[in-house]
């Protein structure tokens, strides 16, 4: 249970009766609600307040049925379908309307600048605060408050929120002041101001709930009065708050260790993740098979199929493996390209197990290439990946862009998305270095195309797994030195695509990278 849920939990036992136990010399709410319509009365007769046609009384009948009597027309109506919950003995339900006077604001035009940096205070739904509000952003004129019959709402009074996202929010009145027109504010008749402001927080999901329906959920000072009120005995008003303000210090206590707890969970399971793919990409996260094929072999197997596929005219004959990177005789690593041999040691970041081989990126892959820039179309047919559909939670389609239909034939088949290719971001800091790969069944279209800030990798996928690369890419090793490895100014970095052909990439046997990457869902699918 998170902090947020024990607190309702603990509003809602106290608004049902549950926090504090009932006391039998308590006066009953029955006779506290008869005093509240007297007052109410008196304060009509003086024009203090306006009368309530909706003013009702509520009570259980004979047969055991609650019912509702409309003082001004003498309607009666059976209403236990609306009661949420039954009340202990002691309490009474009623109408919100019937415990106070109630009012919402304005919002005095922002064009008069006589109506503004007055004295007034003028209160904003986002400045109500679930405590005591005893200052305001803006202040009003006294002519803003006179012309735009503003209700003036005294110390005490309970506010609440009525509009969009901060519905159900609230506050007490700490010194006097204005508000706009998407608070309510109550000046509390008989009734503990604090019970009431409790209340209102604890029945903050009924007033959501209340309020959904339309492009601005908005839940009216009418919907307001008219919602169920449970009401103890004075006494036992008292007795809740002091029992929930001895309480809610805990709860905020615990949520905020909970808070904690939640970070430090996170920050495991972040350095969890980081440690299992180094583990991974290292070879020391499955153990390696003699059976397997090693790498050495497959790397000849790859040089194989590219002369293949220049053969058939798929591939240039650039494209074929023209590098071999081995260990010399002084344990140091070179790199042999034609006739000539350096030594690459310090670009070795680690130690590979013997069946391992270090290539070349452009030598392990069929396509390597940044997209294109593409011209854009509302016309949603042949989606356009960019920057922000590739996230480290995954791929998605829905961030897409479309480009122009009648453009697709200036794209070579080459460039057309397939299934599996790595789609790697290569300019902006920020977003420089995120990979997602690119599964067609996530694309409802007919195809898709990258646009010019992301490099397409497509592996040669019967010999290299584009899961493994991604783990390999995503790694600490990749990601903590991607910066360095780009080009050009602080905001504007490029990873260049010879840079990405060129990157260094460690290759197991093809039985290997299978379980690694079966071995890094099974790890990572604990973790989530």
């Amino acid at each position: 249970m998170t902090g947020k849920q024990l607190k309702n939990s603990i509003l809602q036992w106290a608004i049902q009766g549950k926090l504090v136990p009932q006391d039998p010399n308590d006066e009953p709410a029955s006779v506290l609600l008869e005093k509240i319509r007297a007052e109410k009365a008196r304060l009509i007769k003086e024009g203090k307040i306006k009368k309530d046609k909706k003013e009702s009384i509520i009570y259980r009948g004979e047969d055991n049925s609650y019912y509702e009597k409309i003082l001004a027309t003498g309607e009666v109506k059976c209403i236990d379908d609306e009661l949420p919950y039954s009340l202990p003995c002691g309490w009474e339900w009623c109408r919100m309307g019937s415990i106070g006077e109630w009012g919402a604001g304005a919002t005095p035009a922002k064009s008069n600048i006589e109506y503004y940096n007055g004295n007034i205070l003028w209160l904003r739904t986002g400045e109500l605060n679930n405590d005591v509000v005893y200052d305001t952003e803006i202040k009003i004129t006294e002519r803003a408050f006179k012309e735009c019959s503003l209700r003036l709402n005294k110390v005490g009074d309970v506010m609440i929120a009525m509009y969009g996202a901060t519905i159900g929010k609230v506050a007490i009145v700490g010194k006097e002041m204005t508000t706009n027109q998407a608070c309510c504010a109550c000046t509390p008749i008989g009734i503990f101001n604090w019970y009431l402001f409790y209340f209102l927080m604890g029945s903050q999901l009924d007033f959501i709930k209340k309020g959904e329906g339309g492009a601005q959920p908005n839940i009216s000072r009418e919907k307001l009065i008219a919602h169920l009120m449970p009401v103890p005995p004075i006494e036992e008003q008292h007795r809740i708050v002091s029992q929930i303000r001895i309480i809610l210090p805990y709860v905020e206590r615990y949520a905020h260790s909970q808070v904690e707890q939640n970070l430090l969970n996170e920050g495991i399971k972040s350095k969890l993740r980081k440690s299992i793919l180094q583990e991974a990409i290292q070879g020391k996260l499955v153990p390696q098979d003699p059976a397997d094929e090693p790498a050495s072999v497959l790397l000849e197997r790859i040089k194989e199929e590219k002369l293949r596929l220049v053969k058939e005219g798929k591939l240039k004959k650039k494209d074929v493996i023209d590098s071999t990177i081995f260990r010399g005789d002084d344990n140091k690593y070179f790199e042999k390209k034609g006739k000539d041999t350096v030594c690459i040691d310090e670009e070795i970041p680690f130690e590979i197990p013997d069946t391992w081989v270090w290539v070349r990126l452009d030598d392990i892959c069929e396509y390597i290439q940044r997209g294109k820039s593409p011209k854009y179309s509302p016309i949603k047919k042949y989606p356009v990946i960019a920057q922000k559909c590739n996230q480290w939670s995954g791929f998605s389609i829905e961030k897409a862009q479309f480009i122009v239909p009648e453009t697709i034939s200036s794209y070579g088949e080459e460039r057309k998305l397939q299934n599996k290719d790595l789609l790697w971001n290569s300019t902006g800091l920020g977003t420089l270095g995120r990979m997602a790969i690119y599964y067609s069944k996530l694309n409802p279209y007919e195809l898709a195309v990258a646009d010019s800030h992301v490099t397409v990798i497509r592996t040669l996928k019967k010999f290299v797994s584009p899961e493994f690369l991604y783990a390999y890419f995503s790694s600490y090793t990749v990601q903590s030195v991607i910066e360095d490895k780009s080009d050009g100014s602080t905001k504007q970095k490029e990873l260049a695509t010879n840079t990405v052909k060129a990157y260094l990439v460690p290759l197991p046997p093809y039985e290997e990278q299978k379980r690694i990457v079966n071995r890094i869902d099974e790890v990572f699918a604990h973790l989530t």
